[in-house]
């Protein structure tokens, strides 16, 4: 018998080379970072990762009820009916490389226990405050200082309103000069996106500095 026939040959080349130049050329899945959107009752974190996630956002929301109303500060915010008992997902496709994968945390001080979880793995951080009631926000302000993670501080501009300038806000708050404080809308998915961004950046310049 004779020996078997060698493969034909292609105009992309031999099947063999056919088939690497398909595995070497395929398109790799985005690199997944996690962030997490906190801050405190009712500043907008549940608003922005929906505005801003690509997918149908899972919530863990529930009613507020009069004893929690009694606890929790709805003066300015009058028209909230429920609120985030563990934690709000979304994700967002930056470009074909990226993707994130957002965590909201709840704001209540009594399930602060529940961040550590939260924010394990996490690259950085959006702080979302609410410039008429910035003691509400201290808590994770000093939270991520504690921990030593990236983050940004993002003001809400509830209807186009910003109460105090970011200057004014930077100095009530005492965060470190790096810290990027920025204002932004909740409600629009361009903005948070532009925010979410800036804490990427943030993130990357601190480890670049500290390599």
């Amino acid at each position: 018998m004779g020996s078997a026939p060698s493969p034909l040959p292609s105009a992309h080349g031999t099947p063999t080379e056919t088939v690497s130049a398909q595995v070497g050329s395929a398109v790799r899945p985005p690199l997944p970072v996690k962030m997490v959107v906190a801050g405190g009752f009712g500043v907008g974190k549940t608003t922005a990762v929906a505005a801003v996630s690509e997918i149908e956002p899972l919530t863990t929301e529930a009613s507020i009820t009069e004893v929690a109303a009694g606890i929790d500060d709805v003066s300015l915010t009058p028209n909230k009916t429920t609120t985030t008992v563990a934690m709000d997902f979304g994700c967002l496709t930056l470009d074909p490389t990226l993707k994130l994968y957002l965590f909201g945390t709840p704001g209540q001080d009594r399930f602060g226990f529940m961040w550590d979880d939260v924010t394990e793995g996490a690259l950085g951080a959006l702080v979302v405050v609410d410039s008429r009631r910035l003691d509400d926000c201290f808590p994770a302000v000093d939270y991520f200082e504690r921990k030593g993670m990236p983050f940004a501080v993002a003001v809400n501009t509830f209807d186009g309103d910003l109460t105090h300038p970011l200057d004014a806000v930077r100095e009530a708050l005492d965060v470190a000069e790096e810290v990027p404080v920025l204002c932004f809308d909740a409600r629009d998915s361009g903005s948070v996106r532009d925010s979410l961004v800036i804490v990427l950046e943030h993130a990357l310049a601190r480890a670049v500095a500290a390599a």
